[in-house]
C-alpha cells in the first residue's frame, strides 16, 4: 500500500509514484507535524527534520515558551488563537464569542480506495490505484473533531487532501474558516506561479519570488473567476519547463477560494488553500459535519512540464467522467458570433446545410431562442421556446438538423434571471438579494438563489422539459455574471453567510442531476468565457469554454497558461471569423485551425458568409482534426516555446504514450529579419528510435530531434503556422 504508519517514530509515510509525503505525531500533546514533501525516500523515520531537539523545544520540555514553539512548528493543519501567528486553516466562533482553537492527534485509519465527498466534486480511483489515510484530530476544549483525509495515487505523483469537521459538543458552533490544505516548507528561496487575467484574457502566467509576508490569490465573486484561477505552484528559483522541483496545488471547487504563500520570520514558507474565508460562515449544530472541498497536490522533480503532464493524466483519468471521458468530441459550429440574437429556423438550417457538406458534425443554437429574448436585457429564466423565431418548434428544427447527419446542441444560462422576465414577475424573491436594498445589476440580470430547493427544482424541470422535447445531444451551460448582494429572506441571520457555499452546492446538485438523467448529453461549461475553468466543473463537464476571446494569437497565451494545469481535451476552442470580434485582428484561416486544434476544435462563424477560400479549407481542417485528435487528446503535452517570455512564436508538441507518434504545432506570431530558419528542439522522444517527417520523408533519430532540433522554414509574414508530424520507424 502507498501509506504506512511507523509505530516507533509515530510517523505516517505516504508514497506516490516518485513522491514521499511524511508527517509525525510529536510530544505528549500529540501535535501532528509536517516532516517532508518531495522526491521519494526509502527512509521510514526522518523526524529529525522537524528540529524538535532544538530551542524552543516541545512544550513538555519547555512550556514557558509554548507560544514560540507553536509559532515555528511545521504543523500539518494550522489553527488560530493559541500562538501560531501564521496563516490558519481553521477558525471558529463559539456562542460565547471565543475564536481560539487547537487540535491534537486522536486516531487514524488506512484503507484501500478513495471515498467520495458528499455533494462535492472530487477525483476518484479504485482500490488498486489509491490508498487513503484519515487522521482524526480533536479540540478537547471545543469538543470538535477534525478529520484530515489524504489519498495517494500510487501510479502518479499525486496526493489529494480534504477536511471534515464535526461538532461533538452539545451546542452549536460557527465555522468562520475551513481551508483544505496546509504545507510548511522549510525554505523561502522559491518562486510562486499563479494564473491571472480578465474577461477575454484568462490564465496568463505570473511568476514571482516568495517573500516575507503573505502573497495571495483569491476569488470573492462566487465563481473561480476570470481574474484568478484556483491554482498555485511553488518551485525552485532555477526551475524551468524541464528541470527543477515544482509543487503544484489545485482546488477542486468552482466558487470563492483562497490560495497563498506566506514567508515567515524563520525563512520558512507556508502554503494554504481552500474556501475563501471572506464573508464565509457555517453554523454547525451538534453532531453535524462540514465537508471541505479537495485540494490536489502534485510534485515534480523535472520542472513545470512534468507537473502539467501529471495534472493532465490525473484529470483525464480520475476526474472527468461520463460517455465523453475517453471519446472524440463532435466538431460543432456555434451560431453566436455568426448571428448573435438575429436568427430564426431558416437561418440556422442554412448554416447547418452548408456546415454538413463540409464535414461539421453538430449545430449549436446559442443565446436567444427562448422567451422574449431579442437582446441580453430580458427573458433569462423563461426557458420556453420562442416559436416566432424557432418557427415550427424546437423538435422540427432538431429533426431537420438530424436529417442532415448532424447532432444538435443548445445554450442555457440556468443560474440567472432577468428583471424583465415572467419568472421575475412571478417570483421576485427568487434572486439572490438583500431585502430593502436595490439590487446590483450586471448584464441587466440577477443571480437565481440556487441555495433554495424550490428554485433548483424549477430550474431543473425547465431544462428537463426542453431536453426531453427533442433529440438534444449537447448543452452549453453558461454563467455571465458574478454574485453580489448575497442574502435571502429564507435563512436566519446566523446562517446568511452560508449562502455562498450553499449556492455552489446547488449548482453541483443540478449538474449532477443533469448528467445522471442525460448521460449521453455532452455538457460544456462556460462562464462569460473561462471564468469557471476549474477542476470542480471538470467533474461534471469534460470540456469548458476556455475564453470568449477566439482570436488565434490571443488564444496562444490563454491556452498556454491553461495547459499548466488542465488537459487540452478540456479546452473549448473554435475557429472564428475575421476581423476577430474581440480584438479586430486578421489572421490566416489556416492558422486559426492550427490553434483550435489544441483544444476541442469547432467553428464560431457563419459558414454561409465567409470567403470561399476559407470555406474550401474546412474539409482539410476537419480531416486534420480526425487524424490528430486521439494523439492530442490522450498524448503527453510538451511546451516548446513560451510566449510570455518570447512574443515571436508559440510552439507545443504532443507525444503519444508509447512515443511512437509526434505532432508539433508551430505559430509564427511575429516574423523577424533573419537569414536563418528557426530551430526548435523536440522533447519526450525515444532517443534511440528513428522518426520520419511525414511531410518531407526525412528520417531523424530521436536524439537528433531532441538535442539538435528541427528547422522551421518558409514562413513569410506574421501569424503563419505549420504542423510537423513524425512517426517512429
Amino acid at each position: 500500500m502507498g501509506i504506512s504508519f511507523n509505530e516507533k517514530s509515530k510517523s505516517f509515510k505516504l508514497d506516490a509514484k516518485g513522491t514521499s509525503y511524511i508527517m509525525a505525531i510529536v510530544d505528549e500533546e500529540q501535535f501532528l507535524g509536517h516532516v517532508y514533501f518531495g522526491e521519494k525516500l526509502p527512509d521510514e523515520d526522518v523526524n529529525y527534520l522537524m528540529r524538535l531537539e532544538e530551542s524552543p523545544f516541545v512544550p513538555s520540555k519547555n512550556n514557558r515558551d509554548r507560544m514560540s514553539f507553536l509559532d515555528c512548528f511545521p504543523t500539518e493543519y494550522s489553527t488560530s488563537g493559541l500562538g501560531d501567528f501564521r496563516e490558519s486553516c481553521l477558525q471558529v466562533r463559539t456562542n460565547a464569542g471565543m475564536t481560539a482553537c487547537g487540535i491534537s492527534y486522536a486516531s487514524h485509519k488506512i484503507y484501500a480506495g478513495k471515498p467520495k465527498l458528499k455533494g462535492l466534486p472530487a477525483t476518484f480511483g479504485d482500490e488498486k490505484e489509491c490508498t487513503t489515510l484519515e487522521v482524526t484530530c480533536i479540540d478537547k476544549h471545543l469538543n470538535l473533531e477534525i478529520v484530515l483525509i489524504y489519498t495517494v495515487f500510487e501510479n502518479l505523483d499525486v496526493i489529494t487532501r480534504s477536511v471534515r469537521v464535526k461538532n461533538c459538543a452539545d451546542e452549536s458552533i460557527e465555522l468562520t474558516r475551513v481551508l483544505s490544505a496546509c504545507v510548511d516548507f522549510d525554505r523561502i528561496d522559491m518562486d510562486v506561479i499563479t494564473l491571472h487575467g480578465s474577461w477575454a484574457r484568462e490564465r496568463h502566467i505570473n511568476r514571482r519570488g516568495v517573500t516575507l509576508g503573505v502573497q495571495s490569490i483569491s476569488s470573492a465573486r462566487g465563481e473561480s473567476s476570470h481574474q484568478m484561477n484556483p491554482f498555485l505552484a511553488v518551485l525552485d528559483k532555477t526551475a524551468t519547463e524541464d528541470s527543477g522541483e515544482v509543487y503544484g496545488f489545485n482546488f477542486v471547487y468552482s466558487g470563492n477560494f483562497l490560495a497563498q504563500t506566506e514567508g515567515s520570520q524563520f525563512d520558512s514558507t507556508r502554503v494554504v488553500m481552500g474556501i475563501n474565508p471572506f464573508d464565509f460562515g457555517w453554523k454547525l449544530e451538534p453532531q453535524e459535519e462540514f465537508a471541505a472541498p479537495e485540494v490536489v497536490m502534485v510534485y515534480s522533480n523535472e520542472g513545470i512540464g512534468k507537473m502539467s503532464r501529471t495534472f493532465h493524466d490525473l484529470y483525464r483519468n480520475h476526474l472527468i467522467r461520463g460517455e465523453y471521458k475517453d471519446k472524440k468530441r463532435p466538431i460543432l459550429i456555434n451560431n453566436w458570433e455568426a448571428t448573435y440574437f438575429d436568427f430564426n429556423t431558416e437561418k440556422l438550417l442554412n448554416i447547418a446545410k452548408e456546415a454538413s457538406k463540409l464535414g461539421i458534425e453538430m449545430l449549436v443554437m446559442d443565446d436567444g431562442w427562448f422567451g422574449n429574448r431579442s437582446s441580453d436585457n430580458s427573458a433569462l429564466g423563461d426557458w420556453v421556446v420562442n416559436e416566432e423565431k424557432i418557427n415550427g418548434g424546437l423538435k422540427y428544427l432538431v429533426d431537420e438538423v438530424n436529417k442532415l447527419g448532424m447532432k444538435f446542441g443548445i445554450w442555457f444560462e440556468p443560474e440567472m434571471i432577468s428583471p424583465d422576465s415572467d419568472l421575475f414577475r412571478a417570483h421576485p424573491d427568487w434572486c439572490i438579494h438583500i431585502d430593502g436594498r436595490v439590487g446590483t445589476l450586471c448584464r441587466n440580470q440577477y443571480v437565481l438563489d440556487l441555495s433554495r430547493e424550490e428554485v433548483r427544482e424549477y430550474v431543473y424541470e425547465s431544462l428537463r422539459k426542453i431536453l426531453t422535447s427533442a433529440n438534444i445531444e449537447y448543452v452549453k451551460w453558461d454563467m455571465n455574471r458574478q454574485l453580489s448582494d448575497v442574502g435571502n429572506s429564507i435563512l436566519p441571520a446566523d446562517r446568511q453567510r452560508e449562502i455562498w457555499h450553499r449556492y455552489m452546492l446547488g449548482v453541483y446538485e443540478l449538474m449532477d442531476r443533469l448528467t445522471s438523467e442525460f448521460p449521453h448529453v455532452l455538457l460544456e461549461n462556460c462562464s462569460g468565457g473561462g471564468a469557471r475553468l476549474d477542476p470542480g466543473m471538470l467533474y461534471y463537464s469534460p470540456q469548458i469554454w476556455a475564453s470568449d476571446d477566439t482570436d488565434a494569437i490571443e488564444r496562444l497565451k490563454i491556452q498556454h497558461g491553461t495547459s499548466l494545469v488542465y488537459p487540452v481535451s478540456a479546452m473549448g476552442a473554435h475557429v472564428s471569423d475575421c476581423p476577430n470580434h474581440t480584438v479586430g485582428r486578421v489572421t490566416p484561416f489556416e492558422t486559426r485551425g492550427f490553434v483550435a486544434l489544441s483544444g476541442t476544435f469547432g467553428y464560431e462563424l457563419d459558414v454561409t458568409r465567409i470567403p470561399q477560400e476559407d470555406r474550401d479549407m474546412i474539409p482539410q481542417q476537419v480531416a486534420m482534426y480526425h487524424k490528430y485528435n486521439e494523439l492530442i487528446r490522450t498524448g503527453d503535452l510538451y511546451r516548446i516555446a513560451n510566449l510570455f517570455r518570447n512574443p515571436e512564436f508559440g510552439c507545443v508538441e504532443y507525444v503519444s504514450k508509447d512515443k511512437g507518434e509526434v505532432l508539433v504545432t508551430y505559430v509564427q506570431v511575429l516574423n523577424r529579419p533573419n537569414y536563418h530558419s528557426r530551430r526548435i528542439r523536440l522533447k519526450g522522444l525515444d532517443k534511440a528510435a528513428f522518426y520520419k517527417n511525414e511531410e518531407t520523408g526525412e528520417v531523424y533519430s530521436g536524439a537528433a530531434l531532441m538535442n539538435g532540433g528541427v528547422l522551421i522554414k518558409g514562413l513569410w509574414g506574421d501569424f503563419k503556422g505549420k504542423l510537423l508530424h513524425f512517426i517512429r520507424q
